[in-house]
């Protein structure tokens, strides 16, 4: 006999009829996982953390789901790998990217918003005397090129400044380290400490969606067709997604955090958990319509809001459909509330 494998005989000896049907159910579960490409909007990090949660621990395989992520980075183009057909699932930046794809008649769908807060910040210096965003006239902001063409838009007209005020921002932050009554964009989970390292200091945070800044971002996105033809897989990402991030946020977090690492050899522990403490200090996960609805949730007023913020900056039109951007069948079920008030005892 085959002492690695043993006999038909032996293992139903083993586990009996009942331990039988579960191996082959089981077996038959793992041969039937739908696979998954999911890519990503930048390198590895735990802004990411909730997809390599439901990774790391099983919750994708349970829903039978072999999941595969796929990092982004400077040369990764997600969007069009997912207008293409060669990706399943792609995490959209903001609402701007589903409002392209609209413009541009390509078929896409956004089915969840993780992030409820958009971490985009400006940061100041403790002593220049910048508290909120009504004090930012007459000072120098370093904005990348992106920022110029979406916040940036919102900062001038709820708040009158000007483009006389902008450099370019390069994501080195010695330029505003060098003049103390700078100002820099950066992310809330990000940037902050980067400042702390190499300037020895924290910066003042200034949050733009509480300020009124008020698009979703890390959404997940996919094809109208898979939406349309198989929308239990859809069901089944979203709500494995949700778990992951319950369970990365509040629970057991270590294993997808080795993964993030493997994935991106320059993540760090200490920039790990600088970055969960402040998703949770902010709100970006989880809060607003997500502590009532869950993790992913999304409302039409909110879409109808940002929207009509883009019209009146004059990047669409008022007659672009944007409704057909978006919908709500797989959220706002309050999947995952009793998972976190297990984790929380809340």
């Amino acid at each position: 006999m085959d002492q690695r494998s043993g006999t038909r005989k032996g293992r139903w000896a083993v586990f009996g009829p009942a331990g039988a049907v579960a191996l082959l159910l089981a077996a038959a579960s793992a041969a039937a996982a739908d696979k998954v490409t999911f890519g990503t909007n930048w390198k590895a990090q735990a802004e990411h953390g909730g997809y390599y949660q439901a990774v790391a621990d099983g919750t994708y395989a349970r829903y039978g789901l072999e999941v595969t992520i796929r990092p982004g980075g400077p040369q990764v183009n997600h969007s069009q790998l997912l207008a293409a057909g060669r990706i399943d699932f792609n995490m959209g930046g903001n609402l701007f990217g589903q409002f392209n794809f609209i413009q541009n008649k390509v078929p896409v769908v956004t089915v969840a918003a993780i992030f409820q807060k958009e971490p985009q910040i400006l940061m100041a210096h403790p002593d220049s005397g910048i508290r909120t965003l009504a004090d930012l006239k007459g000072r120098t902001i370093f904005v990348s090129n992106d920022g110029r063409l979406t916040y940036w838009l919102w900062l001038k007209q709820v708040y009158g400044l000007d483009d006389s005020q902008l450099k370019p921002y390069t994501f080195n932050p010695a330029p505003f380290l060098a003049d103390k009554n700078s100002v820099q964009q950066g992310y809330v989970t990000s940037e902050p400490f980067a400042i702390r390292k190499q300037g020895g200091f924290d910066p003042v945070v200034l949050v733009l969606a509480d300020a009124g800044y008020d698009t979703y971002s890390t959404t997940i996105e996919t094809s109208a067709k898979l939406v349309k033809e198989n929308p239990d897989l859809v069901q089944r990402f979203v709500n494995a997604t949700i778990e992951g991030w319950y369970n990365y946020l509040y629970g057991d977090n270590k294993k997808a955090n080795e993964l993030i690492k493997k994935d991106n050899p320059e993540m760090d522990d200490d920039q790990i958990a600088f970055s969960i403490e402040a998703m949770k200090k902010y709100g970006i996960v989880d809060s607003g319509d997500a502590l009532t609805l869950g993790i992913g949730a999304m409302t039409k007023e909110r879409w109808k809001s940002f929207f009509e913020k883009a019209v009146g900056w004059g990047v669409y039109p008022a007659s672009l459909p944007y409704e057909e951007g978006y919908t709500l069948q797989f959220v706002n079920k309050g999947h995952g509330l009793d998972l976190k008030k297990k984790l929380t005892g809340q």
